[in-house]
């Protein structure tokens, strides 16, 4: 025979019966949930805005087309030489060298170190640059977010690129994101040029941040990047010349005719759009997702693109 049941746990029985309970869903004032593409999609077409062609890189390998938009607002000079470098056909033969597992590919004269076969610089692009590892916060439009960074007091989006920001000394920094685009240097701080080039392919190196000159990002074509073979290690240096993948050119925007440049807009930073699309990454609640994580890491938070002439591609 089961023994009694003890009166008050038949008083949490009872209630437990009687009272209903509502799901989420059901709650008056709580708006159905919409997954961050269903956001995007619906965003308008002011949230958008155009690759400045001016500020544009179009790397040609053989099996396509990469685009990376510069930064010209966290590395003036390196920018301007970059800009040099291009129109001066520097890159153009040259090769993506070194591919890194989980780390980086990275690309230009693999000759460099050797004096008789490296290429020279245009005779305008210059030679020897200042390190841009950091930038002047004040007056600079920053796009908060409200996540706890292992890496940085704060970090959030300005100028369309990913961020971070120490208040107290009023500097702000680009951060080592998947398919941020860095300058490659010696032990010297100021001993880039922009000639040597990388691009992240793996989980975000952090711990360069503030440590390199961070230029500009890729923002179509990273498949292209990603996939390529890796080198043996330890850091993915190709052995042989042919292992390499060849760049045909790499050329500004701006110096390609309007017929045959890459039609791409950006979703802005700046609007509720991207927040709503940020904060439904932040929290899914979709039947998938059991336990929303109610936190998203900087370098997780992916910057939509499109086609202006078609129906936006509203990233992952």
């Amino acid at each position: 025979m089961p023994a009694a049941i003890p009166s008050f746990a038949r008083v949490l029985i009872l209630a437990a019966v009687l009272v209903p309970t509502f799901a989420v869903a059901d709650t008056p004032d709580k708006k159905p949930y919409r997954s961050a593409k269903e956001i995007i999609d619906a965003a308008p077409a002011s949230a958008w805005r155009d690759l400045d062609p001016a500020n544009t890189l179009y790397m040609q390998l053989p099996a396509g087309r990469v685009v990376i938009e510069l930064a010209p607002g966290f590395a003036p000079n390196h920018v301007a030489n970059i800009k040099a470098l291009a129109q001066g056909g520097f890159w153009d033969g040259t090769s993506i060298y070194r591919s890194q597992d989980n780390f980086v590919v990275q690309f230009g004269d693999a000759d460099a170190d050797d004096p008789a076969k490296a290429k020279h610089f245009p005779a305008n692009a210059k030679d020897k640059l200042p390190a841009e590892f950091t930038r002047n916060s004040e007056g600079v439009a920053f796009d908060k977010l409200p996540d706890v960074d292992g890496w940085a007091p704060q970090v959030g989006f300005a100028d369309g690129f990913p961020v971070a920001r120490d208040p107290k000394t009023s500097t702000m920094w680009m951060t080592h994101c998947y398919g941020i685009v860095g300058a490659g240097r010696n032990n010297d701080p100021a001993s880039s040029t922009g000639a040597e080039l990388y691009v992240v392919i793996g989980q975000a190196p952090r711990a360069l941040d503030r440590n390199l000159t961070l230029v500009g990002r890729v923002v179509k074509g990273m498949e292209l990047l990603s996939a390529i073979p890796r080198g043996p290690d330890p850091m993915g240096f190709y052995e042989k010349p042919e292992q390499r993948t060849p760049i045909v050119s790499i050329k500004l925007a701006s110096d390609v005719p309007e017929s045959e440049r890459t039609p791409l807009q950006l979703l802005r930073t700046d609007i509720q759009a991207f927040r709503d699309a940020t904060e439904a990454r932040r929290n899914r609640v979709d039947d998938f997702y059991q336990t929303p994580a109610g936190h998203i890491d900087l370098c997780n938070v992916p910057l939509p693109t499109r086609d202006p002439m078609v129906k936006a591609d509203a990233g992952k």
